[in-house]
């Protein structure tokens, strides 16, 4: 079991080193947030450390316990199929460098860069803060979403199981989740979801953002191999949860021609739903993701980030709902083509996904009364 900080860490004793891909780590710098009054840089002046990545010090991954007095997130996105969401941890040791989460650092005066991967937040609270929520008198079920943010299964839920947590809750009071994720660790929790889908108050969708293992090592660095990740699809199949695919993001001139095939060996798997995200490059992360493609695909650098702006109105990130999640232009239009092509060529998305918001009662509680109905 890693230790966990009860207060703020203090800057990690490796900060000194200067930026540069580091392995099992996505970001190549620990660039400031948007909101600090100092931007800093780390420099190799060529006395400190080797050129050699072996010798540069590993980053440790340090975990900090979340005080927050809630736990469900709510929002209006017009744009969103859910209107709350629940994620166990702030931060993500997954790593990948194209999260649109990692801006999310900068409230808590951490750096969206390796600190998000690095530096994690979790809620170890959340169990017993979602029954309390649930249980309110006023409260009025709708699907939750699970790991929309940061992923519900990052490696540190192996040992803090927070998400399960969240599950048994759930479960408890009959509310309908449906869970994000890219990691083959959501199959450990197959006792509690299966039960749950069937009586249709569980979902499950896996991220697939390409088949090859070598460009995920790059991009999502402490993901689940993509082999695996269909390998999960499978099993949550086989356990009657329904399962779909998440093509996300689709990275111009990097991953997008996979989009298929993706679609296909998930398809294969078992999924009977799916969707794609074009890249989305928010606040801090459009120069991380700079400082990414200029070390791992210099070659395609100019090529990825100009068809991100044909994408994104001549910009490298359009916010606007309705947008954001599409994109506009003649390369996004053949992105959505080729999507609903495959889709129903494959057979996708011919199945009634909603989930039963009827059922949810909130459990009795010791000493309470029981109903006569």
């Amino acid at each position: 079991m890693r230790a966990v900080d009860v207060e703020w860490p203090g800057p990690p004793p490796d900060d000194r080193v200067p930026d540069r891909p580091r392995k099992g780590r996505g970001a190549v710098s620990n660039r400031s947030g948007r909101f600090e009054a100092a931007q800093r840089e780390a420099v190799d002046d060529g006395w400190h450390w080797a050129e050699d990545e072996e010798e540069t010090p590993p980053l440790r991954t340090t975990v900090t316990a979340d005080t927050s007095r809630t736990v469900i997130s709510w929002n209006r996105s017009p744009d969103l199929p859910f209107d709350r969401s629940i994620n166990p941890y702030r931060g993500c040791e997954h790593g990948c460098i194209y999260c649109f989460a990692r801006p999310t650092h900068a409230y808590l005066g951490l750096s969206p860069g390796l600190d998000f991967e690095t530096r994690l937040i979790a809620k170890f609270g959340a169990p017993a803060l979602l029954a309390k929520e649930l249980g309110a008198r006023g409260y009025r079920c709708a699907v939750m979403a699970l790991g929309t943010n940061t992923d519900p299964y990052q490696p540190v839920e192996r040992e803090y199981r927070i998400t399960r947590g969240v599950l048994e809750v759930l479960a408890a009071f009959e509310h309908p989740v449906a869970i994000v994720t890219k990691s083959a660790l959501v199959t450990r929790d197959l006792d509690i979801l299966a039960p749950m889908a069937a009586k249709n108050l569980a979902a499950v969708f896996v991220s697939v953002t390409t088949l090859d293992r070598a460009l995920a090592r790059r991009l999502e660095p402490r993901a689940t191999t993509p082999g695996r990740r269909l390998a999960a699809i499978e099993q949550i199949a086989r356990a009657g949860v329904p399962v779909g695919v998440m093509a996300a993001p689709m990275i111009p001139a990097l991953n997008d021609s996979e989009m298929e095939a993706i679609l296909a060996a998930a398809r294969d798997a078992g999924a009977t739903s799916a969707a794609y995200i074009p890249l989305r490059l928010p606040l801090e992360i459009k120069d991380l993701f700079g400082e990414w493609l200029a070390a791992h695909a210099p070659n395609r650098a100019n090529r990825v980030l100009s068809l991100i702006r044909q994408m994104r109105g001549g910009r490298l990130n359009d916010a606007e709902f309705g947008r954001r999640m599409r994109g506009t232009g003649p390369y996004a239009e053949l992105l959505r083509r080729r999507f609903h092509l495959a889709c129903r060529r494959l057979g996708l998305n011919q199945r009634d996904w909603r989930l039963d918001v009827t059922r949810f009662r909130p459990p009795p509680q010791a000493g309470e009364q029981l109903s006569l109905l």
